[in-house]
């Protein structure tokens, strides 16, 4: 009796060793929670579509994604970081607002034992504390839109080029005079001769709108807008739809997304080009980078700043922009 309980007892136990080893966890799930920060600094297409690539990477490798945005507030942002330095999460992912300003901050997060990694933005100096940094080139993607705007230029202007620029300098100074420099080196290449008539600073569509229409009616013979960002090339766009100047005055933009490029491609003939940045890619491998990081896996990204290329979409080729769309899971 008791050699007959004995062997159940060892079976039970075997059975138990088996089920265990069967059940061990899957190869991308850390063994304990970790959490990461996914920050930006305004809610706008550009933004929402970061979000969603830090969200889908966290879920990719089973960890949890803190949302948070610092509506262009240096202060926040740097509050943001210190209570994420005391809740010691993992990791952050973040687009930072300045180079002078932001940084410090990040260093003294990754000198706390926290992986961090960038978006949307370039760094002056050494990137080796960073799990990853992933941005556009301002400036490439700035002469991108130049260049293609000198060719229609050459092709449907003739007489003066008038040209009103929409910026974010009161906003992001480094990266906005990075594209609207870009934009005009672009021009200066391709020879063309041109006025700034009139300048800007507006980030946000609905402010877009109201200055740009304040910038049409006091300067008539503007006939080019160059608008240095997501919300001010919709609201420049906008804004000469509603002053009944289609065909006459062109819009050239830097992002693209679902309204800019349904404005290509509606006929009006108003924005004629934009450069898309790939905001999902940015912040998808921003938080894939803090994983492999933080799960002791390879990441070749680690300690430099990876450029994400831009890509030019426009009237003159309706067939790129729809695919584009496609692609980016837009109907």
């Amino acid at each position: 009796m008791f050699k007959n309980r004995l062997f159940l007892v060892v079976c039970a136990i075997a059975i138990l060793a088996l089920t265990l080893t069967a059940c061990g966890p899957a190869a991308e799930t850390p063994t304990t929670e970790l959490t990461v920060a996914g920050v930006v600094f305004q809610d706008d297409q550009f933004m929402k579509s970061m979000v969603q690539g830090y969200t889908d990477a966290g879920a990719k490798y089973g960890i949890k994604i803190l949302t948070a945005n610092t509506n262009n507030d240096q202060a926040k942002e740097a509050e943001l970081i210190q209570t994420y330095i005391a809740q010691k999460v993992s990791g952050i992912a973040i687009a930072p607002l300045s180079q002078d300003a932001s940084i410090p901050n990040l260093k003294e997060a990754a000198s706390s034992g926290i992986q961090v990694a960038i978006t949307n933005m370039n760094l002056k100096g050494d990137p080796s504390f960073l799990a990853g940094g992933y941005t556009s080139d301002d400036t490439t993607n700035g002469k991108i839109v130049g260049t293609n705007a000198a060719e229609f230029i050459k092709a449907n202007l003739t007489g003066d080029v008038n040209i009103a620029q929409v910026d974010f300098d009161d906003q992001v100074p480094e990266q906005s005079k990075a594209r609207w420099g870009g934009f005009f080196a672009g021009l200066d290449e391709a020879g063309i001769k041109y006025t700034k008539v009139a300048t800007v600073s507006s980030h946000v569509q609905d402010d877009a709108i109201t200055k740009v229409s304040d910038m049409l009616t006091a300067n008539p013979e503007i006939n080019i807008i160059w608008a240095c960002n997501d919300g001010s090339t919709i609201g420049a766009a906008m804004a000469v739809q509603q002053a009944g100047l289609a065909g006459k005055v062109f819009v050239f933009g830097y992002d693209g997304g679902d309204q800019q490029t349904s404005m290509i491609l509606s006929g009006d003939n108003i924005l004629i080009g934009v450069v898309a940045q790939d905001p999902y890619a940015q912040g998808y491998r921003a938080v894939e980078s803090l994983a492999l990081n933080l799960l002791g896996k390879t990441n070749p990204d680690a300690g430099k700043i990876t450029v994400v290329p831009g890509t030019w979409l426009s009237t003159a080729d309706l067939d790129a922009v729809k695919a584009w769309r496609t692609a980016n899971g837009l109907k």
